[in-house]
């Protein structure tokens, strides 16, 4: 049973730090930090001790607290919030939860889940085969040694389905209000997504079935409200003091159940107007790969793109059929600033996914494309380890098949990417060529082109020459 919370919500923002103590990242944080030449800066810094203190003093319950930020969501009635606005060391108090009835959850479009069937028994190979991630595989490329993240709202069953390795789960972390088991009736979107990814079953493989990962809970299920930006605040925090290197989040928002709230689709969604949105942006600047679901409002009055979709740095992900025809409800870019959204795109229609029942399903949403292409990213990365976010990034994106014409009507964006392509290409000079300092070497054989890399023989479409 959930615990619906009555009282208001509000992120306190706090003067500065003046406990400068040790940095809050793991070793393997420090360590990749060194590795791609990140320095430790102030965002690093954990929030006062004794300003949170002070405020659980006066009778206020502190839900969680942003470093970035430097500032912590607090529950707290009204006339408390008015006394902690009067706090020497506190900047501001925004109240980013209120009472009012839940307008858009009920509304918010779900995904419709059917049965899926397939003549050939082989389920997953025509959206893997899209772009082109079968080479990476059969080459051996499948995530390992990369840590991802996915960031949902419900992980309904995932720690018990038989598809997933289970060993591969390091963790996982609620920063929702919900009093459920992370793994109880919280939703199951999360656990279909997470298939996509790490799933392997009878006529099913899933992108980056090697990667370790965390999975994060940030969604409520009762309000939609500002709270559930700064819940995915932290969760973008903690994965970077873990060291993740991919994060992929199927959430995105736009319209609140408090009207006064809901963002201007014209101005506020150029990346710098949300905390959702800098904090996707920072954590890219960390060095962590994060992939975002570009929407399901392109058939709806609302079309764009939503928060944290608009983030700089980030990839976002639209909706494609195997076929390559965009999913008429993936939401338009670009960004209000203008900048291309969504990056890339992946199959977000009738993607074969697995459900909480252990089930083979198809449903659609860019919520989908976005762990597919996660998982992508994560089985490149794998291939070229000594890269860094910005890198790989950068590969699949100039491998996506409109890279040199994106899409005028802002729904592909780059188009689809091209796995082997963005681990067998140059990158523009200046940039390092790959991790492993090995160039790319392309020759003609019997009026043929194949790709020279790691001693090994390879066709421009990635089938190894014996």
């Amino acid at each position: 049973m959930s615990l619906i919370i009555f009282l208001y919500i509000y992120f306190v923002s706090f003067l500065d730090k003046p406990e400068k103590t040790v940095p809050q990242l793991s070793p393997r944080a420090i360590e990749q930090r060194a590795k791609w030449n990140i320095p430790t800066d102030e965002l690093d810094y954990p929030v006062s001790r004794l300003y949170l203190d002070s405020l659980r003093h006066m009778g206020v319950t502190v839900h969680h607290a942003s470093r970035w930020f430097n500032g912590a969501t607090c529950e707290m009635s009204p006339t408390l919030a008015n006394k902690v606005a009067g706090l020497p060391f506190v900047t501001n108090v925004q109240m980013t939860r209120d009472d009012s009835p839940n307008l858009y959850v009920t509304k918010r479009r779900m995904p419709q889940s059917t049965v899926a069937s397939d003549e050939t028994g082989y389920y997953t190979e025509s959206q893997l085969a899209l772009y082109n991630l079968l080479p990476l595989h059969q080459a051996g490329f499948e995530g390992q040694g990369i840590l991802m993240t996915v960031c949902d709202g419900g992980f309904y069953h995932a720690n018990t389905l038989s598809c997933f390795r289970h060993e591969l789960e390091l963790g996982h972390f609620d920063f929702t209000d919900d009093t459920d088991g992370f793994y109880g009736s919280t939703g199951t979107h999360g656990t279909q997504c997470l298939s996509t990814i790490s799933g392997i079953a009878t006529g099913f493989y899933g992108a980056a079935t090697q990667a370790q990962y965390y999975l994060m809970r940030s969604e409520e299920n009762d309000h939609e409200s500002p709270k559930e930006m700064d819940n995915l605040v932290v969760a973008l925090e903690k994965a970077d003091s873990l060291g993740v290197n991919v994060f992929s989040v199927s959430l995105g928002y736009a319209l609140f159940d408090n009207d006064d709230w809901s963002l201007n689709k014209r101005t506020e969604l150029d990346g710098q107007s949300t905390r959702s949105s800098l904090a996707a942006t920072i954590a890219a600047r960390k060095g962590m790969l994060v992939c975002v679901a570009a929407g399901n409002e392109g058939d709806d009055s609302w079309r764009t793109i939503s928060s944290p979709a608009d983030a700089d740095s980030v990839l976002t992900i639209g909706a494609v059929t195997v076929d390559s025809v965009p999913g008429g409800f993936s939401s338009y870019g670009p960004s209000s600033d203008g900048r291309v959204k969504p990056e890339v795109c992946a199959v977000g229609v009738r993607t074969t996914l697995i459900s909480p029942s252990g089930s083979i399903d198809r449903s659609s949403g860019t919520s989908f494309a976005t762990p597919l292409l996660a998982g992508m990213a994560a089985s490149l990365w794998s291939a070229l380890p000594n890269e860094n976010a910005m890198q790989i990034r950068e590969r699949i994106i100039r491998s996506a098949h409109l890279y040199n014409n994106p899409d005028p009507k802002n729904q592909m964006g780059y188009g689809i990417p091209n796995a082997w392509l963005a681990y067998t290409m140059e990158l523009p000079e200046g940039l390092p060529v790959t991790g492993d300092g090995l160039r790319v070497e392309k020759i003609i054989r019997g009026g043929q082109i194949l790709i020279l890399r790691n001693g090994r023989t390879y066709t421009i479409s990635g089938q190894l020459v014996e």
